[in-house]
């Protein structure tokens, strides 16, 4: 019953929620007003790392979204080199994460981390393209039973200067089980094999774990969309 009411906190906020906690008595023995100012902001920060259970769809060849947010880009595009996904064009999904979504990350699909790899960079906003080149990345590389790669890219934004990625080389993860996050707002990029139809479309809004993205198994078009 208390689940339904309190949603859990991921592990990694609680130091974050005690500096801002810290921060509002601060600000209260300064004054009223800003105290209630750092009371508002603690409450945000609570809600920012919020880490709700979610219901995974479970099918061969479905591809969960990793993230909860808007999908940004929906077509082809070169990995980035240090995934070691070659250099020809793949299938590429975008979310992008507000300071408002839930901002712990979630594995596409089954199978295991084969590559895992850290690039530094800038803190471009999130939403643009060349974020996926430019900024701060982890990314890691799942290789399924058929020996099919899907790529995830962690995406550091705007406000965003920490990235979480709590797998190791080796590791079996599910779809849809944690595997990092993000904080203050950023992006995760999905690579998938040439020729999978994507079923995100831009502006569509996707909940981590349990929105499906694509099917590696389907034959189906990729899907267009409208704002109605």
């Amino acid at each position: 019953m208390l689940k339904t009411i309190f949603v859990p906190i991921v592990r990694e906020g609680w130091p974050i929620i005690a500096i801002f906690v810290v921060g509002a008595l601060i600000l209260f023995s300064l004054s009223d007003f800003l105290g209630w100012v750092g009371v508002v902001l603690t409450l945000w920060c609570v809600y920012f790392f919020r880490d709700p259970e979610r219901v995974t769809p479970t099918r061969a060849g479905l591809v969960i979204s990793p993230a909860d947010g808007v999908v940004c880009f929906a077509g082809k595009a070169v990995p980035p080199a240090d995934l070691n996904l070659g250099d020809q064009p793949m299938e590429r999904i975008s979310i992008f994460m507000n300071v408002f979504d839930v901002h712990v990350n979630r594995a596409p699909v089954d199978g295991k981390v084969t590559h895992i790899a850290y690039h530094p960079g800038k803190f471009l906003n999130a939403s643009l393209d060349k974020a996926s080149e430019q900024n701060e990345r982890q990314g890691i590389v799942i290789t399924q039973a058929d020996g099919t790669r899907v790529g995830s890219v962690q995406i550091a934004g705007l406000v965003a200067r920490r990235i979480v990625c709590r797998v190791a080389e080796g590791q079996s993860l599910r779809a849809g089980e944690r595997y990092g996050l993000i904080r203050f707002g950023s992006r995760v990029d999905v690579y998938l094999p040439a020729g999978t139809a994507s079923f995100a479309v831009l502006g569509q809004r996707t909940v981590a774990g349990e929105t499906v993205i694509a099917d590696l198994a389907s034959t189906e078009p990729s899907r267009l969309g409208e704002i109605r």
